[in-house]
């Protein structure tokens, strides 16, 4: 029992497609370079190239290989899936300092203030994004654990007792798999979740 068959998409295909987002972003990035060389260096295209897309390269390309490592540990199954709304996270973070490099542009060549408008909202913003988007992804995880465990409630008495007449045939060995961990904690946390259901029908 895992936790793969709610993962709407497999390891092997966020690794390829996410893959194929960078590769597609650094050939974006050649081909700006390229057109950069028809425009004249005055232009405003010419301009927002250089002030936008190229001045935050390095930033940009962080930010892509943060959320492709968050979405690769978000393709692993429970637990090894516990660091990606960190990950994701610290990536929102990265997200809002690209936002205010493009304000600061934008001051620079409109003679606007949306910078100094958006700085400190955004140090307030910044910390409630990271939670945000940290408990959204501990949420999910454990709705992914309910829903297994509710699915397999029918299931887990027989696999148990499976389990346990081949343990028997079986040499004990201290080494666990992490999928084992993930059936013991998923399992542990569906008594928690059962237990507390017949407490409050009593109570009622």
């Amino acid at each position: 029992m895992c936790l793969g068959s709610y993962r709407k998409k497999s390891f092997s295909w966020v690794f390829v497609s996410r893959m194929i987002g960078i590769i597609c972003f650094l050939i974006v990035v050649v081909l700006a370079k390229i057109l950069t060389t028809l425009l004249p260096p005055e232009g405003m295209y010419y301009k927002a190239l250089e002030g936008i897309l190229f001045a935050n390269f390095w930033l940009l390309l962080l930010i892509a290989i943060i959320f492709f490592i968050a979405d690769i540990f978000d393709a692993f199954p429970f637990p090894l899936n516990l660091p990606f709304p960190i990950i994701k996270a610290f990536g929102s973070i990265f997200c809002i300092a690209f936002i205010l490099n493009v304000f600061k542009w934008i001051d620079g060549s409109f003679s606007t203030f949306l910078f100094p408008l958006f700085w400190l909202p955004a140090l307030i913003l910044i910390p409630l994004l990271f939670l945000l988007v940290l408990a959204s992804g501990y949420v999910g995880i454990m709705r992914h654990l309910w829903r297994q465990s509710n699915l397999e409630t029918d299931t887990d008495a027989e696999v148990v007792h499976q389990v346990r007449v081949e343990e028997t045939e079986q040499p004990v060995s201290d080494v666990k798999s992490w999928e084992e961990i993930g059936a013991e904690f998923r399992m542990m946390l569906y008594d928690i979740i059962h237990r507390f259901r017949q407490e409050i029908k009593k109570k009622q």
